[in-house]
């Protein structure tokens, strides 16, 4: 086992993030399915975040075994963690958190949006059936994804020397292939991108046609009404903030742009493994629903 202390402290941080993203994403299922138990009645908004609960706990644990064995055992890394089973996951998790989130922000503008285009009525006022389909489409395309990846033969094994002997005309034949791979995932990941940055928008105009509308209207009522257009706003925000992050990180881990095990390889890891735990805790403290059970949960509620 042949590794660097200096990578000690990014494992720390990962571990620090690790916990977190376990923590508040599984309780996001339980709180979700406890609802379910209880009222025996799936909501939208239920379905939504136990798919985003699930898809990001996925990802959080391949993040960090990703992490973990390439700071600690870079070789058995290198020879069993990097074939086609951790390139499926690593793509589907990441693809089905991604477009579980969008689904979120796309049922924001659906619930407080409003607008008098007959066909965002047709949709608004079917929320319970469309959500579901919603979800449905994001995780087929999230599968297919993750598979076509493998099928066109994603770089997981690529080392520092693998062109030792190769000639030069393989190695421009490898990079050419690599390439294409990379603007594949690309156009993958834009299109969730691009749904979500069209909904962030029509909340956007949504709140502040909102305001404007509701200056004579009651002051109990505005309150509130802007409150809940400001936590969706606010959501939907640090999601783009993480999204944009997490792209970014993800692209240059996946050209093989930094080489692993230096500290700009496990600042990458870093910085992917605080999206699936920084945006669920955005969605906890931007829903009174969640705050108080959370607090319990970590046990900061008073005795009484």
């Amino acid at each position: 086992m042949t590794f660097s202390l200096s990578a000690i402290p990014h494992v720390i941080i990962m571990s620090a993030e690790f916990v977190t993203g376990i923590t508040v994403n599984g309780f996001l299922i339980i709180i979700s399915c406890n609802k379910l138990i209880k009222s025996r009645k799936l909501t939208p908004m239920q379905l939504i975040l136990i798919c985003i609960g699930m898809s990001r706990f996925g990802l959080q644990v391949v993040i960090m075994v990703q992490g973990f064995f390439s700071a600690f055992f870079p070789l058995l890394y290198r020879a069993k963690f990097r074939g086609a089973v951790t390139v499926f996951l690593w793509m589907f998790f990441s693809s089905a958190s991604l477009w579980f989130a969008t689904c979120l922000s796309a049922f924001y503008c659906l619930k407080l949006i409003s607008s008098t285009q007959s066909y965002f009525l047709w949709l608004k006022f079917r929320i319970p059936k469309v959500i579901p389909w919603l979800l449905l489409g994001s995780l087929l395309a999230s599968v297919t994804t993750a598979v076509l990846c493998v099928e066109v033969g994603f770089p997981t094994n690529m080392e520092d020397d693998f062109f030792g002997n190769a000639t030069r005309i393989m190695m421009s034949k490898f990079k050419t292939k690599q390439t294409s791979e990379v603007l594949f995932v690309n156009l993958a990941l834009i299109f969730p991108l691009a749904v979500f940055l069209m909904c962030t928008f029509m909340l956007l105009m949504s709140l502040c046609k909102h305001t404007h509308r509701m200056q004579n209207g009651s002051r109990g009522f505005r309150s509130a009404s802007t409150a809940a257009h400001r936590n969706a706003l606010r959501t939907v925000l640090t999601f783009f903030l993480f999204f944009i992050s997490y792209f970014a990180a993800f692209m240059a881990n996946l050209t093989f742009i930094v080489t692993q095990g230096t500290q700009c390889y496990f600042l990458l890891k870093e910085i992917m493994a605080a999206y699936p735990s920084g945006h669920s805790v955005i969605i906890i403290l931007s829903n009174s629903k969640f705050q108080q059970p959370f607090k319990r949960l970590l046990c900061l509620k008073k005795n009484q």
